[in-house]
């Protein structure tokens, strides 16, 4: 993948920053706003990420269930994503009722 890749901290998903931009992140924009929003793209998504998932069929995939991701679109995931949202951003995914699981491997559940 290139360098120009990032992964929302948020559901994993990986697209190029400019994907982003363009549309979004396609499980998060209602939450995030990331759509038009270079400022936003770089605060809620990582250039740092290990392993890469593609997923197709999310409700029959034990993996997409593992990653936390059996809810999501289709596409490519991060395994892990390195980095941590701002603290803003954490306070306003509480207030609409969502609860942020970083995504870098640090909880344990």
């Amino acid at each position: 993948m290139s360098k120009a890749e990032r992964a929302c901290l948020v559901c994993g998903i990986v697209q190029t920053f400019n994907e982003f931009v363009a549309r979004g992140c396609p499980n998060c924009d209602s939450l995030l706003s990331l759509q038009h929003s270079d400022e936003g793209v770089h605060a809620a998504t990582s250039p740092s990420f290990e392993g890469l998932v593609a997923m197709a069929g999310p409700e029959q995939s034990w993996v997409a269930k593992w990653l936390r991701i059996d809810g999501f679109q289709p596409g490519t995931y991060a395994v892990k994503v390195n980095g941590r949202l701002p603290d803003e951003i954490v306070r306003s995914l509480d207030e609409q009722g969502v609860r942020y699981r970083p995504r870098d491997g640090s909880r344990v559940e």
